[in-house]
């Protein structure tokens, strides 16, 4: 299935539960729009693209369990706060909330919503298979890419950005090889992204996020490619880490990729501006369930970082490679 999808017969949403993943595969309902932003603010569902396809979705829950066009829009702001960073949750649920406020009744609300957010889901996958085709070409036969956190299909509706390149280099033909960092606290890299490369027998090495200045110092990586969260007018945000990938990769001559479609451009914003989430201390001093730090220790975890342009060789988008912004 696709990584969030509309049940029809239940009128709920469907997603994979990547918090349980690599161990477990399992399938979320949600029926109501406090378990999606449950599961949102859980990263249940995360990602910035299914992040987009979350808000939409949300809207038509709110539709159906709201009575008024006050009670949809007041409903819909909790859900946009969800997570803060990415912009393509706001995206996904003004487009959402947009289409439905064109209906009369709340059955027309919803109806037009769940039109618009499967539409959003549609051209979700068909972006992503187009920044796939432009992407594919800046990697060369035999190349090893490095890659952060999770830019794959369980980041998106489907197919991928960051590895939605690297599947479509391999499905031309090219052999690529990933080294996956485990993207420290919450282990995207080591949890999700090795688990989809495996499903798609890509070869993949899972290295600790520590590890990456001397991968590159000792010539193992030709490449290096993340998605993004938010790209404003003088970089990107993206996950934790990110940052320190690129600048190890512009000392030792490496080209830094970004992946990303355009919902995810806010290019009228600084860096300055953006709310940087920072999550709970508890994903620093617990490690799998066992206590690993103090319980009284100050702990500074957000979520994301910000990466210049100087340091980022193209953004690759459905529309083409940007190499200067």
């Amino acid at each position: 299935m696709r990584t969030i999808e509309w049940d029809e017969e239940k009128d709920s949403i469907k997603l994979i539960d990547q918090t349980l993943l690599p161990a477990e595969y399992d399938i979320l309902e949600c029926k109501a729009l406090e378990q999606l932003i449950d599961a949102i603010q859980r990263l249940k569902v995360r990602g910035a693209p299914a992040l987009g396809a979350a808000g939409a979705f949300g809207v038509v829950l709110a539709c159906i369990n709201e009575k008024s066009k006050s009670d949809i829009i007041k409903e819909v702001e909790r859900l946009k706060k969800a997570r803060p960073t990415a912009v393509n949750l706001s995206y996904g649920v003004n487009r959402a909330l947009n289409a439905a406020m064109r209906g009369r009744t709340t059955q027309e609300m919803k109806t037009h919503a769940l039109e618009e957010a499967q539409r959003i889901a549609d051209e979700d996958v068909a972006m992503n298979k187009k920044i796939g085709d432009y992407g594919s070409e800046l990697l060369e036969n035999g190349d090893v890419v490095l890659t952060h956190c999770n830019a794959g299909r369980l980041a998106c509706v489907d197919w991928g950005t960051a590895l939605g390149v690297i599947r479509t280099a391999v499905q031309k033909g090219k052999r690529i090889e990933v080294i996956a960092c485990e993207t420290r606290p919450l282990n995207q890299g080591s949890r999700i992204t090795t688990w989809e490369l495996l499903q798609d027998e890509i070869p993949v090495t899972l290295i600790a996020d520590s590890m990456s200045a001397a991968v590159m110092r000792e010539g193992k990586v030709n490449k290096v490619i993340v998605g993004a969260d938010r790209v404003v007018k003088e970089g990107v945000i993206n996950k934790i880490g990110t940052y320190m990938h690129a600048v190890v990769a512009k000392e030792h001559n490496i080209p830094f990729y970004v992946a990303t479609p355009l919902s995810s451009f806010d290019l009228k914003r600084s860096y300055k501006e953006v709310e940087i989430e920072e999550r709970s201390p508890e994903e620093l001093i617990f490690f799998g369930g066992k206590q690993i730090a103090p319980l009284d220790v100050k702990v500074y975890n957000p979520a994301f970082d910000f990466t210049p342009f100087a340091l980022i060789a193209a953004v690759i988008t459905e529309k083409g490679i940007w190499s200067k912004l």
